[in-house]
């Protein structure tokens, strides 16, 4: 095999496993279960034969432990679970989300593994408005998953189906995933990809800004406020990251000052104008109900507070004492709308530590991969790469959501968040030079690779 066809054979298989992460439901409404698992299994298969072929070096000071200490902690967890059957069901889905997220990284340098990332989500956002667009003009109306795992024949409340099929109307749309927000988060991932691509000029600059429009367009279809806010601190976040790069590491005391403060103006606004905000954003008093569910898993993990009740990443709504515990409008949620809280629950103080750990690790190399110039062999200055700023906003996306989200434990979330915290840490050790952006070529000659590509 040339070694041409054996890279664009990794890149697909990157690009592949990617998609079923950020996209597993659609593979379940699509298939099923059985179906689903059969594509998990090539995945599997996949990570193993990349792993074999490419036969990648790692030393152990390159391992984040804080990873290894959460696992641990849930497969222990299993020897006092109250459900130790679904605790291993799902510690076994968590170990193999970390080892598919720990191939890419070992096997695949940053910046291919983000233009696999961006490869995913141009498929998911294209797909998502063809499949809108066929619903809204050949269903016209709302649509059923092929294998629902309800009642079809009962009353069926609005968050069981596919797509609604309100495209024409301006949305909410939920595209090939079956839910706005998992979708909004997945175009605003899109917008930090694409906009990398674009400043690194990896990509040329129509399909570029094209990529960013299409991107833009499914957010505002998503009606999604969770992601809107989201989307308000990543830019926050981008333009704290800028700042840092433009006054260099001697003048940084001033920028992290004012990041204080902007935190602390944010959380007095947010009190002082809390009805204004609901109301602006069209959300309930208690948040869509999330109140409720947080009570009600405040309380749980209140009766085990140091280990929790067992690691279950979803929730199985068979066990007790999910069965029944967030139940709105007829739907029953499986999980807790916050992954603090859905971690504390399942592992108690211990894992939150643990989980902690991680959070803070990858936030920490990837603010620095981000803000400090990269250097050549001999010490002198490069130019700052836009992939180096991809790590910070998409952990800074990722633990946004996870205040009203629990998708950072689950499929997609769970490992963007391992190969963050994995490369990262690589890159803290390396020893070669962070990628720069490729110069600028003529148009007849081939594009140079590089992030979103």
């Amino acid at each position: 095999m040339t070694t041409g066809r054996r890279s664009a054979l990794i890149g697909a298989y990157a690009t592949f496993a990617l998609f079923t992460a950020l996209a597993g439901q659609f593979w379940r409404n699509l298939l099923g279960w059985w179906g689903f698992g059969i594509v998990v299994a090539l995945v599997i298969a996949g990570a193993v034969a990349l792993l074999v072929a490419t036969r990648p070096s790692w030393t152990w000071r390159r391992v984040p432990k804080s990873t290894i200490a959460f696992l641990l902690i849930a497969v222990l967890s299993i020897a006092w679970s109250s459900y130790p059957g679904a605790s291993a069901l799902g510690v076994t889905a968590t170990l193999v989300t970390t080892f598919i997220a720990v191939v890419l990284t070992l096997c695949l340098p940053w910046p291919r593994l983000v233009r696999a990332l961006g490869g995913a989500i141009k498929w998911i956002l294209a797909l998502s408005i063809v499949f809108e667009l066929w619903v809204a003009v050949f269903v016209r109306g709302p649509l059923l998953p092929n294998f629902p795992d309800f009642d079809p024949a009962g009353e069926v409340p609005k968050a069981f189906y596919w797509s609604r099929g309100l495209l024409f109307s301006g949305g909410p749309i939920e595209g090939i995933v079956a839910n706005r927000n998992l979708l909004g988060m997945l175009a605003l991932l899109g917008l930090i990809v694409f906009g990398a691509a674009l400043a690194a000029r990896s990509v040329r600059r129509a399909p570029g800004i094209g990529w960013i429009v299409v991107a833009a367009t499914v957010l505002a279809l998503t009606r999604s406020a969770t992601v809107i806010l989201v989307g308000v601190v990543v830019v926050v976040a981008f333009g704290f990251a800028v700042w840092a790069r433009r006054v260099g590491p001697a003048r940084r005391r001033g920028v992290y000052w004012a990041a204080a403060g902007v935190l602390a103006a944010s959380v007095a606004l947010l009190l002082v104008s809390w009805n204004a905000l609901l109301e602006l954003f069209g959300k309930s008093e208690d948040l869509t109900g999330r109140f409720d569910i947080w009570n009600a898993v405040i309380g749980l993990a209140s009766e085990r507070p140091w280990f929790g009740w067992g690691w279950v990443s979803y929730w199985p709504p068979w066990e007790e004492p999910f069965s029944g515990l967030a139940v709105r409008n007829g739907v029953e949620y499986l999980q807790a709308h916050n992954a603090w809280l859905d971690v504390w629950m399942q592992l108690g103080v211990l894992g939150l530590i643990a989980f902690a750990s991680i959070v803070i690790g990858a936030l920490w190399r990837s603010w620095f991969l981000a803000v400090d110039q990269p250097v050549d062999d001999t010490g002198h200055p490069l130019p700052y790469s836009a992939a180096a700023l991809v790590p910070l906003l998409v952990l800074v996306a990722l633990l946004g959501q996870s205040l009203a989200e629990s998708r950072i434990l689950l499929e997609g979330g769970w490992l963007l968040l391992i190969a963050i915290a994995w490369s990262t840490k690589r890159r803290q050790w390396a020893a070669e030079p962070l990628p720069t952006e490729p110069p600028p070529v003529p148009a007849s000659r081939t594009r140079p690779p590089g992030v979103g590509a």
